[in-house]
């Protein structure tokens, strides 16, 4: 330890107890103390002091745990012992460790597990571009245009942002390979229903350099020295600091992509025009059965379809009949 300690944040991701994040949290949270003060973020640990996670001794591991592991669909992706299916209980490893990232409950595959909080920042900050790979079955068959979509960015209205460009391509009838730099919250299953599309099964087939190879569900492996070395490699140059923001107005963004403040992008493919009596405003959308969401009350839609795509109907007739709105093509 340094003579002038470390940061408490720092010390307990290098223990293996959780994520620097995660543990500024638990600072707040009042559930960490050093000699037995209660921390406050920023605190630094001296050679020495004794530190306290929810009333258990915190010792530095000396050996350093990374393992690749087939997380099953169900599984969630958390230490907390109040989540009944959480990754950490369902391993059972006999020394602490806490996930790489995340993976959605409905989705399964690789997933890294280590007791070193600076490999999980290097590897899952987004800004450091590095690549995560998947493979997508969706409900119906897959088109160019769809494949085309995916690939050059999708504006998720809902998380006020639009998907970096991405590595798309169809290896079935109704399955893709999707390589991500980003971990937007269920990204590819927002990116697909974009589209109309509906994902049946998603599996993470590879994290950076590490790939899930023939692990069946539940099971797990140690990561080889040839993988680890090559990690390290990997990551030598990334930062381990959260991304910034880069200050652009909303308005802004989104006027790259043909509409002030919709995000909807406006390509000149005519595969990706929809009917121009079909559009997408912000605050509405499909949802079951064809119904759409405006001015936060659910009516009936109509649905039409254009090309490959499924796009609500937008116009509406002001006629009132028999009290309802009536909606026309």
């Amino acid at each position: 330890m340094e003579e002038n300690g470390i940061r408490i944040n720092k010390f307990l991701s290098e223990a293996g107890v959780c994520s620097r994040r995660e543990a500024d949290r638990q600072v707040e949270l009042g559930n960490i103390t050093i000699d037995g003060k209660v921390a406050e973020t920023g605190a630094r640990v001296l050679p020495g002091q004794t530190v306290l996670f929810q009333g258990k001794k915190v010792s530095k591991e000396e050996e350093m745990i990374l393992i690749a592991f087939h997380k099953p669909v169900g599984i969630v992706c958390t230490a907390e012992k109040r989540e009944k299916n959480n990754v950490i209980d369902y391993i059972n490893y006999p020394k602490r460790i806490y996930p790489v990232g995340r993976l959605d409950k409905d989705s399964e595959g690789l997933l890294l597990l280590t007791n070193n909080g600076d490999i999980v920042n290097k590897m899952m900050r987004s800004g450091n571009m590095h690549e995560k790979e998947y493979i997508v079955t969706v409900n119906r068959p897959v088109t160019d245009a769809f494949v085309h979509g995916l690939a050059n960015g999708v504006p998720l209205v809902e998380l006020n942002t639009t998907t970096r460009k991405c590595r798309v391509e169809q290896i079935g009838k109704r399955q893709l390979r999707i390589v991500l730099t980003q971990g937007l919250n269920r990204q590819i299953r927002r990116m697909c229903e974009y589209f109309g599309y509906r994902v049946q099964k998603l599996v993470r087939v590879r994290v950076m350099n590490i790939e899930l190879g023939d692990l069946e569900p539940g099971q797990y492996r140690d990561v080889t020295p040839e993988e680890y070395k090559r990690l390290m490699q990997l990551i030598a140059s990334s930062s381990n600091q959260p991304v910034r923001a880069t200050g652009k107005p909303r308005d802004e963004r989104n006027r790259k992509f043909g509409q002030r403040g919709t995000g909807r992008k406006n390509n000149t493919d005519s595969d990706w025009n929809p009917d121009k009596n079909a559009t997408h405003r912000t605050g509405t959308y499909r949802t079951d059965g064809g119904n759409r969401k405006e001015n936060g009350v659910t009516r009936p839609g109509k649905i039409s379809k254009h090309g490959t795509f499924t796009v609500v109907n937008k116009n509406i007739d002001r006629e009132r009949t028999h009290g309802r709105q009536k909606e026309t093509d």
